[in-house]
């Protein structure tokens, strides 16, 4: 049996200790079931914490580029709709052009027919200029590329040509004054027609490749997020399962260790028992 002593108590005193120890045990485990998270500070583990929090800068950094690769998804997409548009007017400019070609129209029919034409004309300007979403647009003559982030550097860009669809530009021939008034304007405008059509058709075309890389660099970035959010998880996440049980077993504990330290305090006063 060993000594006792109403001064000090060593047996209540490591009880205490134990019990302390069992509490703050418990704590962090309420703490990891209530965050969700094993490292929710820098205090419970600094190294892991670092990792977690650049990794997480990486993940918002790539909402970022997100947000870029579907803004610039969505001016490509604008700009070829309005390209195919204009395609469809050249096909019909084609036939416009085509029959009043023939010479043996009449005056009245090549004026109704010069007249679908010039419509069908003015209407590919108006299609230009719709064809723009949220201030880009591919399609204008003099327009800037679109230049979508492609990583978190800022550096990498990921860039669609700008394709100018305008009269007279670089790839519609033909001019604002183009008419098939006549016979000869007729065959003039044919050709002028048909080398735009050739020429639409490859810029729609570039348009359609530049938007599909946009679409797959956008599928690259959504896993690569997934991938650094899941590998945040990993190594900061608690196992709500474990910790689950965990808190039983403390808990348990705990009741112990109170009765551990009301025995213990009951030591000294068994000395009073020697004086009776």
């Amino acid at each position: 049996m060993g000594v006792q002593s109403i001064n000090t108590n060593v047996s209540a005193m490591l009880a205490l200790q134990y019990l302390n120890a069992s509490q703050a045990e418990l704590r962090s485990a309420e703490q990891r079931i209530a965050t969700g998270q094993k490292v929710a500070t820098a205090k419970d583990n600094g190294a892991i914490f670092a990792i977690a929090t650049t990794q997480r800068a990486s993940s918002r950094a790539l909402d970022a580029v997100r947000e870029s690769l579907q803004r610039s998804q969505s001016v490509v997409d604008v700009s070829a709709a309005s390209g195919e548009i204009i395609s469809d007017l050249l096909i019909q400019m084609k036939e416009k052009a085509l029959a009043a070609a023939d010479a043996q129209l009449n005056t009245s029919s090549r004026a109704a027919m010069n007249a679908d034409f010039v419509a069908l004309r003015d209407q590919i300007t108006k299609a230009v200029n719709n064809g723009g979403f949220n201030g880009a647009n591919l399609i204008k003559a003099g327009a800037p590329d679109v230049a979508a982030l492609a990583d978190e550097s800022g550096k990498s860009l990921l860039t669609v040509q700008a394709q100018d669809l305008s009269l007279n530009g670089g790839n519609v021939t033909v001019t604002a004054t183009t008419s098939v008034s006549t016979v000869t304007l007729a065959a003039a405008a044919l050709t002028l027609v048909n080398a735009s059509l050739q020429n639409v058709s490859l810029a729609l075309a570039r348009l359609g490749t530049g938007g599909r890389a946009l679409s797959t660099h956008l599928v690259f970035v959504n896993k690569l997020q997934d991938a650094i959010d899941a590998g945040i998880g990993n190594i900061v996440d608690a196992d709500l399962a474990k910790e689950s049980a965990r808190i039983q077993a403390l808990q348990t504990k705990q009741q112990l260790g109170f009765q551990a330290l009301s025995i213990a305090n009951q030591g000294p006063a068994q000395l009073m028992s020697l004086f009776r």
